[in-house]
């Protein structure tokens, strides 16, 4: 098996093997992955280790290394943007970004060296209570909704909920009805915790849309941008607007 790491802050992962081509997920810095094919023009076609998530991306944005350190556990750069010094150069990652093979603020890449001593969270002992959960995910308010994106710069619904699930250790997969299928049913919103996750269908009952619980009244989700809206038995009710945007479908917990 060839496994490689994402040596850029952020890295598209697209449908088909060109640059038009509809990005369906991101990869972000020190994520690993395994090499499954090697197309034309640079792209290669990659499963990322973490959820499983296949697609391709451009070859470039990936360095190969050993599946020790693919595979070994990893911290969190936790800060908004955060300054690493990558080949003597300044690099910024966001937020999530994988401190993969750091040692004493030292890391080695195959042709590549980096380092950091910034802040970080280590997913294995972070606390999931109420504190932690608000603290995670206002660091996200007001990221702009993109298709796909999973960084602090540009989000989708369900890459929202995976990002600050796995600072608190906990595995999502990738897609809103995929992250549906994981975790115990609540059938009450009465009954909720913060950080449950609510997801909601579209007209053919098939579910669109994943937002992080913060009570039985408040959602917060990416839609236009993360926000905090209103909810009810019926589904989100935007505090701007007042319109209906989403119809509840069911809510999960996963810790």
């Amino acid at each position: 098996m060839t496994t490689g790491v994402c040596c850029v802050p952020v890295s598209p992962v697209r449908a088909e093997s060109f640059h038009k081509s509809e990005m369906t997920s991101q990869l972000l810095f020190g994520e690993a992955v395994e090499v499954l094919e090697k197309g034309l023009d640079n792209w290669i076609f990659i499963r990322c280790l973490f959820d499983n998530y296949e697609g391709w991306i451009t070859r470039s944005h990936i360095t190969e290394i050993p599946e020790s350190i693919a595979k070994e556990k990893w911290h969190l750069a936790s800060d908004w943007s955060n300054e690493i010094v990558f080949q003597d150069q300044p690099m910024y990652i966001p937020f999530g970004s994988e401190l993969r093979g750091l040692k004493n603020g030292h890391a080695e890449w195959g042709k590549y060296s980096w380092s950091f001593k910034g802040n970080h969270i280590d997913p294995a002992i972070t606390k999931r209570n109420e504190k932690t959960l608000i603290r995670l995910t206002h660091r996200f308010i007001n990221t702009p909704y993109l298709w796909g994106g999973r960084s602090i710069f540009g989000i989708d619904c369900s890459g929202f909920s995976q990002i600050v699930y796995k600072s608190l250790g906990v595995p999502l997969l990738r897609d809103a009805y995929q992250q549906a299928t994981q975790g115990d049913g609540i059938g009450f919103l009465q009954e909720v915790k913060c950080g449950d996750l609510a997801f909601f269908d579209n007209a053919e009952g098939r579910i669109t849309h994943v937002g992080i619980l913060l009570n039985e009244r408040e959602i917060i989700h990416s839609s236009g941008k993360v926000r905090v809206d209103r909810i009810d038995s019926q589904g989100i009710l935007n505090t701007d607007t007042q319109e209906r945007t989403h119809q509840l479908r069911l809510i999960k917990r996963y810790f």
